[in-house]
């Protein structure tokens, strides 16, 4: 019999917190609506659909790093171990793990719910016998897994980049969950690192748009959780790196003068004035290698491809 994947909801905000943190973002100057919002479970599909673009180079380089030195990777890992997947999405990159690393559990941890319980639920059937835990969290600000996960040797992968989305500080404190959570085992992270301004534009920018869907999925999102009336076609996606900030930043540009309305409050935008929705930093590597020893790590290995363009870090807690 195959095993069911068992699924906890932890530190996830209640509707009124929720209604007013995106509130405040927008009434901000500029306006502001966190990233963590992309992801509902039309924006996680979205999001896996640009994984798929030839110009988004992250998931398929760190992919290639993964598969050309998990055997180096395993080397320095016990068996048995607890896999912590956090921001999972569908699972797809730990799935690749499981075997070679020899986990005995995996735990798949992101803020979509039920987005992850459809992955695990597809994984299960592929590792009947792995242990499997879903857990629907809003780690952005803390990171908190529960007592059932007992005291065993863990991994925390935190693949695709995903810290470039904090300001350097932010990394720095969520590093420093990931080494407190790790409980003495280790941290397996991806970093995008720094590359020519063309390759980068292009892959938060695609020609099949399928980026500006994502990040336009966000008003949708936003008109779900507050009662907002955003039209979507009032709005176009603006990608651009920032050099002064060594980041891509993502915004939503009012096509035109426009008021967004919600019930109880409004919000007029003039012409091309921009919703900044994301930010994704791209690190050095040695500077990142520094803020791991920072955040309490002991870097133990460190592999990128043969452009430089990405770096999988193995960093023993």
């Amino acid at each position: 019999m195959v095993r069911v994947p068992n699924l906890v909801e932890l530190d996830v905000p209640q509707a009124a917190a929720v209604r007013g943190e995106l509130l405040r973002g927008l009434l901000a100057c500029p306006a502001v609506i966190a990233p963590k919002y992309l992801y509902d479970a039309l924006g996680s599909r979205l999001f896996a659909a640009i994984t798929e673009l030839p110009e988004y180079y992250p998931t398929r380089t760190e992919a290639a790093i993964l598969a050309a030195h998990r055997d180096a990777i395993a080397a320095e890992l016990p068996r048995g171990l607890t896999l912590v997947d956090v921001g999972a999405g569908n699972c797809e990159k730990a799935a690749r793990l499981l075997r070679p690393l020899r986990v005995s559990t995996y735990v798949a941890v992101d803020i979509s719910l039920e987005f992850l319980r459809e992955a695990l639920e597809r994984l299960q059937q592929h590792h009947p016998d792995v242990t499997m835990l879903g857990i629907g969290s809003d780690f952005s600000s803390r990171l908190r897994l529960p007592a059932v996960l007992g005291e065993g040797s863990r991994l925390l992968f935190y693949p695709g980049s995903s810290i470039g989305n904090f300001m350097p500080a932010q990394a720095l404190d969520f590093l420093r969950q990931l080494h407190a959570a790790a409980q003495g085992g280790a941290l397996l992270i991806g970093v995008d690192l720094l590359k020519p301004v063309e390759v980068l534009e292009r892959a938060y920018d695609d020609p099949l748009q399928v980026t500006a869907a994502f990040n336009r999925n966000l008003l949708r999102h936003v008109n779900d959780l507050v009662g907002c009336d955003f039209a979507l076609a009032d709005w176009r996606h603006r990608a651009f790196f920032n050099a002064a900030q060594s980041r891509i930043e993502m915004h939503l540009e009012a096509r035109r003068g426009v008021t967004v309305r919600w019930p109880g409050g409004e919000r007029a935008f003039a012409a091309a004035e921009r919703i900044h929705t994301e930010n994704s930093y791209k690190w050095r590597a040695d500077d990142f290698a520094t803020l791991l020893v920072d955040a309490g790590f002991t870097v133990i290995r460190r592999w990128t491809d043969e452009r430089g363009w990405f770096a999988v870090f193995l960093a023993g807690a």
